[in-house]
């Protein structure tokens, strides 16, 4: 995959590895390592990339896996990377959006799940089919549905607590 169309490729599929970075990093500035470090794995593997599975599939596995992995491991001193100067994955979003609260309450329920719940449910807001979000984690779909229906019954407890408390 030539760089071109590994930028194209990224630039299409931007909220994807934005949401992965949002709900794994809340402070932008550790947000930002996140999404060079997702940057790099994406391109270090592009051409291990062989069409069996949709691309955003492989984007998914190589995003959260990385996410999963970045801070649990020690940074390595001294491995250079490609940097990547474009701004490629950052979404224009007006601060005056009403929706903007909202949005940031259900990030904040998301970074309170666990690695594969958070996995889970952005894969689910992004409207990936069960089949495909038990792909992309590698368990069955029937347990895909169980976990999404508990996280939303989780969310609704909360929300309605919240909404409660003010």
């Amino acid at each position: 995959m030539t760089k071109a169309a590994f930028t194209s490729l990224i630039k299409a599929h931007k909220a994807l590895i934005y949401n992965i970075c949002r709900s794994y990093c809340p402070i932008e500035s550790e947000r930002a390592d996140l999404e060079q470090e997702i940057l790099y794995q994406l391109w270090r593997s592009r051409n291990r990339f062989d069409g069996r599975v949709k691309v955003t599939t492989w984007m998914y596995k190589i995003a959260l896996n990385t996410a999963i992995r970045f801070y649990h491991q020690q940074k390595k001193q001294g491995t250079q990377k490609e940097n990547f100067q474009e701004q490629l994955i950052r979404l224009n979003v007006s601060a005056d959006d009403p929706r903007n609260s909202h949005i940031d309450q259900l990030y904040r329920m998301i970074a309170q799940l666990k690695n594969l719940d958070r996995a889970l449910i952005l894969l689910y807001l992004d409207g990936n089919k069960h089949t495909e979000i038990a792909e992309v984690l590698g368990i069955s779909a029937s347990n895909v549905a169980t976990k999404i229906g508990r996280i939303k019954k989780k969310f609704q407890q909360q929300v309605k607590l919240e909404n409660h408390e003010s």
